[in-house]
């Protein structure tokens, strides 16, 4: 049975209470720490950086609430793959990008905190604890579980959003203590990120059964049938998701051959 575009439960922009708490949460911590460095040094975030924040924090917002999070929740596995690329490839660098150093430096001269921030944030570690979230949580027993839990739905989420922070560790840190590997690390560490993905991504658009059956069930849209609908969801992630990583891939290209100008330019004026 078709369904219309636009069903009661979702006449209005619908807003989830736990996604207000967190992202107000997150707003007053960076607030709070923005103030708290102040009186001491004077830093405080560039403009680009508090823009970055606030643009991290709205596209949070609208991704977990409104028609993307009602048409991921009650109707399309296609648009369930939109919202986790927005969480994973546009919430987490924004507010990686728009956190200072400074304000993270204080937890660092905590021993234990310190050690193992320095653990987590190596490439190797960040690059297997993100897949295996990814490939975890889209095999059928933790997507149906979470789709019929809420509280769980709600891990999951955080889950994707703190191990996306740390997939883009290594390309974004603003930290030397925690560093971000070189240029030509950056771009090999772009390309085999976008093969565990694409793996995950092909077995979900080649299934020949429903993965997920509270899609099966959800009221028809658009006209997709529930085993298109979810081919659809994992081209959206195979597709997009590789060719963004191979988009970021070649603006680190791009910086490297400008570094490398950059220094001869140098090397000849000092000759």
């Amino acid at each position: 049975m078709l369904h219309p575009l636009a069903p009661a439960g979702m006449a209005a922009f619908s807003v989830h209470p736990s996604t207000v708490i967190g992202v107000a949460g997150l707003a007053a911590l960076y607030a709070w720490r923005a103030r708290a460095e102040r009186p001491a040094t004077g830093r405080r975030p560039t403009p680009m950086q508090r823009t970055s924040f606030a643009a991290g924090l709205a596209t949070m917002f609208l991704a977990l609430n409104g028609p993307l999070h009602d048409l991921s929740d009650d109707y399309l596995f296609s648009a369930h793959m939109v919202q986790h690329l927005v969480l994973v490839f546009a919430v987490a660098p924004l507010l990686v990008i728009g956190t200072p150093g400074w304000m993270l430096r204080p937890a660092l001269r905590v021993p234990a905190i310190g050690a193992v921030a320095r653990w987590l944030t190596r490439p190797g570690v960040c690059f297997v604890i993100f897949n295996v979230a990814i490939a975890a949580w889209h095999l059928p027993p933790l997507y149906n579980l979470a789709m019929a839990h809420h509280p769980v739905h709600i891990a999951e989420h955080l889950l994707f959003l703190a191990t996306g922070v740390l997939m883009w560790w290594p390309l974004l840190s603003p930290m030397p203590e925690l560093p971000r590997l070189p240029y030509p690390g950056q771009m090999l560490y772009c390309f085999l990120m976008s093969l565990p993905m694409s793996i995950v991504a092909i077995y979900i658009a080649m299934a020949d059964h429903i993965l997920y059956p509270a899609y099966e069930a959800a009221p028809r849209i658009w006209g997709l049938l529930p085993l298109e609908d979810q081919m659809i969801g994992g081209l959206i992630m195979w597709i997009p998701g590789g060719l963004f990583l191979y988009g970021v891939m070649t603006i680190v290209f791009f910086k490297w051959a400008a570094r490398g100008e950059d220094t001869r330019e140098a090397a000849q004026v000092r000759a």
